[in-house]
């Protein structure tokens, strides 16, 4: 049991025991928690502060128990909307891992109705899910994420549209490898069929998806999250390198995702990679507490520059 658990979650947690074992005196819930007895009276009280009938009996085969109308039907999900629950457990910033927070257990039951090939993909998720940084990130759309991670576990080749902006989209098929959350953004890592190419395809930009009767077989060695970090500096239109200067020790703001970082000296750090979208990347960097030169990229040195002058401006509103 978490140190920092609330006492809410405790609460819930010897909902759940008593659900499970009608009877459970207050020294096996307080062995359960790792807490004091006095302690496991005190949850008892919450959940009968919360109207919760927790019913006592005393003697020898004395114990607490749950009164009438408090155990809830069986729910039933399908794979999608299992995966839809899920989507919104990590979308909420909960922490997914931590088995013994009440949604993380509520996330852990739900993985398990999951059929097995699903559940994999959903587990894969969950792991590689980090806080979102920035409230303005899209979230994808859970059908069509569902049909990915379906398509990824069962190792059928699919279809998809994607758009960048209203004037660049394309359709492309690929193996989907993998379905990924970094920095709370969405992703696809695949192989373009034709090219061999692998891509990171983010999810919110995906429109349509169709799944091929066509079956693929992914690396053996493939190891998902290292190969999304590693593509994340190659692959894009537009090239990176950019000069912090700062050690690379102290740049822990930035994610792996970013690119790659290489020490110059003690004091400067190089930045290589490519983007797609050259004014979010100069919004990353803007996010850098050290200074920094675009060295190569002219694209990325124009978002940059447009960043600043719309920062300029905005902190200095024309008198009127």
């Amino acid at each position: 049991m978490a140190a920092d658990s609330s006492p809410t979650a405790r609460a819930l947690l010897v909902l759940e025991l008593l659900q499970n074992r009608p009877g459970t005196t207050a020294a096996e819930l307080a062995e359960a928690l790792g807490v004091t007895e006095r302690a496991a009276r005190r949850y008892i009280g919450i959940l009968r502060e919360a109207e919760i009938p927790v019913e006592s009996s005393r003697g020898r085969y004395g114990g607490y128990a749950l009164g009438r109308g408090v155990r809830l039907p069986p729910l039933v999900f399908s794979a999608t909307e299992a995966l839809g629950v899920v989507m919104a457990v990590l979308e909420g910033y909960h922490d997914a891992a931590d088995t013994a927070d009440p949604v993380g257990n509520a996330l852990r039951k739900i993985m398990r109705a999951l059929p097995e090939a699903v559940a994999a993909q959903a587990e894969l998720v969950r792991r590689t899910a980090r806080r979102v940084q920035s409230r303005r990130i899209d979230p994808p759309d859970p059908g069509i994420t569902a049909e990915l991670v379906a398509a990824s576990a069962a190792r059928r080749v699919v279809r998809l549209d994607y758009r960048i902006e209203p004037d660049r989209q394309w359709s492309s098929e690929v193996e989907p490898w993998a379905v990924l959350v970094r920095e709370g953004r969405w992703y696809l890592l695949c192989q373009r069929l034709g090219s061999g190419a692998t891509r990171t395809y983010r999810l919110d930009r995906i429109r349509k998806v169709e799944v091929r009767e066509q079956t693929f077989e992914p690396p053996s060695d493939l190891d998902p999250v290292a190969e999304l970090e590693r593509n994340f500096a190659s692959g894009y239109s537009y090239p990176v390198e950019v000069v912090i200067e700062a050690p690379i020790d102290e740049l822990t703001e930035l994610s792996r995702t970013v690119g790659e970082l290489s020490s110059i000296d003690e004091s400067h750090t190089r930045l290589i990679a490519t983007t797609g979208d050259p004014a979010y990347y100069a919004e990353i960097l803007a996010g850098i507490s050290h200074p920094f030169t675009v060295v190569r990229g002219p694209e990325l040195a124009a978002a940059v520059v447009a960043l600043g002058e719309r920062l300029v401006r905005a902190g200095r509103p024309t008198p009127g």
